[in-house]
């Protein structure tokens, strides 16, 4: 019997840490994001696996040109029916072959490839560990 104790009081001791741990856990600050741009990951500040892509979603009908860490990003994965970029290190990229641990800056800067002139630009950074 006092072993059967023994685990009903451990089970309430984890379930009361894991009830403490999603009460007390920040939310982190909404990004806002201008005009077009509809989404991108990782989010600003974000600690990614190194194998981790950077997406880029905008709305359809505008362009993007993705510079990461200083470099131009030309061979990102792109799909015009949704508007969606995609890129991940590849070790035969030129440039970036790997995420190396720490920080990376994303800058995006858009224009519409229809229509009248929208441009517009972003960026942030993430880190990798």
């Amino acid at each position: 019997m006092p072993y059967r104790l023994i685990y009903i009081g451990l089970a309430l001791v984890g379930i009361a840490a894991i009830v403490f741990g999603i009460a007390l856990s920040p939310e982190g600050d909404e990004v806002e994001l201008p005009g077009p741009l509809e989404a991108i990951s990782p989010q600003p500040g974000d600690l990614v696996p190194p194998q981790a892509a950077v997406e880029v979603d905008l709305e359809v009908g505008y362009q993007a040109d993705i510079v990461i860490d200083g470099w131009p990003i030309s061979d990102a994965t792109f799909v015009e029916a949704t508007g969606v970029y995609r890129w991940a290190p590849t070790p035969n990229h030129p440039t970036i072959s790997e995420w190396e641990p720490g920080e990376h800056t994303v800058s995006v800067v858009w224009d519409t490839y229809t229509g009248l002139p929208d441009t517009g630009r972003f960026e942030w950074t993430f880190r990798t560990g």
